[in-house]
Parts: structure tokens; sequence; C-alpha cells
């Protein structure tokens, strides 16, 4: 996330969430109301981040993706508000999401009795590190592991020639954001805790395995500059003068987040099999997307 008060606000934001979630419980229409204003915050959420995915970040697909969700969460609230019920379990959905993923996002490192408790984005950012160093050296490579700009070891220094090459393992690329989404979505469907626990089990493995993959994928595509093609081409189409970002733009941006979105399809196929129940999310969003009612149960034969 881009600073402090955007770590605030989404804190504002899944506290109300969270807050729906809990008043719905006692007071349906208490509910609504407070998760309609959490919608309303998720927006302005999502708008504030559009620069940063845009114009720092370079992502296309994340780009349009956070665009989209401004307007996406403003109908959702507008739903809910009107009406439609079967919303409840995307917001308590995201409220469990924000729960799974805020902590590595905004904690830092502090001391408690004495004892000094790391970073859990530090953690988990040195962990996936220091498995795709595994990776990377069991394919033959060999960089030089580096502590890098946040102050962990969670880099890979590379050279080319005279010049370095450095390749850090940032929050986004450990999974979280994919594994939050899954727990988010599966503690939010009314199923028994059994067939819930069944499909984290599918979903975690599958995402941090895929997710470690990648980011072997990345690391040796842009530190052997495996994908210094077209240049001139890529270098407009992302804005940048750098001619050594030119493998990680096509690695990681185009590649790589293409096949993630066709992995998580994939997983969710896996899941919903396990928690059909799931399916309710799904027909939501394809309803706001195409104003149709879906029976996905019915057409999957998971009655």
């Amino acid at each position: 996330m881009p600073g402090l008060l955007s770590d605030i606000l989404a804190w504002v934001v899944i506290g109300t969430f969270v807050a729906g979630a809990v008043a719905n419980g006692r007071d349906r229409e208490l509910g609504r109301r407070v998760m309609t204003a959490a919608w309303v915050l998720f927006a302005l959420f999502w708008l504030q981040l559009i620069p940063h995915f845009t114009l720092v970040h370079k992502s296309y697909i994340e780009g349009l993706l956070t665009i989209a969700a401004v307007p996406a969460s403003l109908y959702a609230g507008w739903l809910l508000y009107n009406g439609r019920d079967t919303l409840f379990v995307l917001s308590r959905a995201v409220a469990a999401m924000g729960v799974v993923y805020l902590p590595f996002e905004t904690i830092p490192a502090f001391t408690l009795l004495g004892a000094t408790v790391p970073a859990p984005r530090g953690v988990l950012m040195e962990t996936v590190a220091a498995q795709t160093r595994f990776l990377i050296e069991s394919l033959g490579y060999t960089p030089q592991m580096i502590v890098g700009d946040q102050g962990y070891l969670n880099t890979f220094l590379w050279m080319q020639g005279s010049h370095r090459l450095e390749i850090s393992v940032v929050l986004a690329c450990t999974g979280l954001g994919s594994i939050a989404i899954f727990a988010g979505l599966i503690a939010a469907v009314d199923a028994p805790m059994g067939r819930k626990l069944r499909g984290l089990a599918i979903a975690v493995p599958i995402i941090y395995a895929l997710n470690l993959l990648r980011t072997t994928f990345i690391a040796i595509s842009v530190g052997k500059q495996y994908f210094h093609l077209f240049v001139d081409e890529v270098l407009f189409l992302f804005g940048s003068s750098d001619p050594y970002m030119v493998s990680f733009f096509i690695s990681d941006r185009i590649i790589s987040q293409a096949l993630a979105v066709v992995a998580l399809v994939g997983v969710t196929y896996l899941v919903v099999h396990e928690v059909p129940e799931l399916l309710t999310v799904i027909e939501d969003v394809l309803y706001m997307v195409t104003g149709d009612e879906y029976d996905l149960r019915n057409e999957l034969g998971l009655d």
C-alpha cells in the first residue's frame, strides 16, 4: 500500500465490514446499513489506490481491476441496500479477507517485554525469498542473497557484466493476497467446518506452491535477462526507460499475471466442488457484471 493514510483507511474499511457483520447477527437492517457504508468506504479505498497501481506499479491488469473495483463496490453497496441479501456473504468475506491480510501489511516490528517481535510481513517475505532461493539454486543458478531496501533478507543480486540487478520478494510476491481471498470467502459462507477446512486445504497449498514457481520464474528471467525482447515497444508500453526492466515487465506484468488469473479460476473450480456454497458469491459477481441471474449449482451438477 502507498502509505500510512492508506493503511488507516484500510483498517477503517475492514472494521466497518466487521461491525456490519456483527450488527447483522442482531439486527438485519442495521447490519445492512453499516455494510452499505462499508462498501462506499471500500470504493474510496480503491479510488486512492489507482495512481499506485497505474503510475507507480505499472501493472495493466491490477490497474484495470483497481479502476473497476470503484464502481463495483458502489454497485454492491447499492444492491445490498436495496435488498439483495445474498451480498451479505460477500460483505462478510471482505471482512475476513482484511482480517487475514492487513496484519501482514500494516503491523511493524515491536518490542514486547524486552523481546523483539518481527514484523509479520518481514517474516513472510524472508520465508518466501529463502524458499525461492532454494528452487533457483536447485536449477543451477547462484545469485547472491542480500538485504533489500526494506531491511529484510529478501533480495536477489544478479550481475550482468558490471550492472547490478536486484530483484526483491515483496509482500505482493508471497501469495498472501490470493490466500486471503479464499480464506475470506470460505470463512464467510454457511457450510460445515469440515468442508471449509478441506476447501482451505485445497486452496492454500496450491496457491503457495504456484507462487513459489512464479517468484522463481521471475527472479531467473530478470536476473538472466531471458525476456530482453521487443525492448522499445515494451518500454513504451510500460512508460519506462530502463532496458533491464524489459524482462521484468514481460515475465511478471504480462506472463505471470495472466497465468495467475488462469490459476485462480482453476483453484476456484476445485474449491467449489468441496464448498459449493461459494457459488453464491460467484453468482452475485456475475449478476453485477451481466444483470442476469445464474444457478451455477445446477449448471455444474453440484445439487
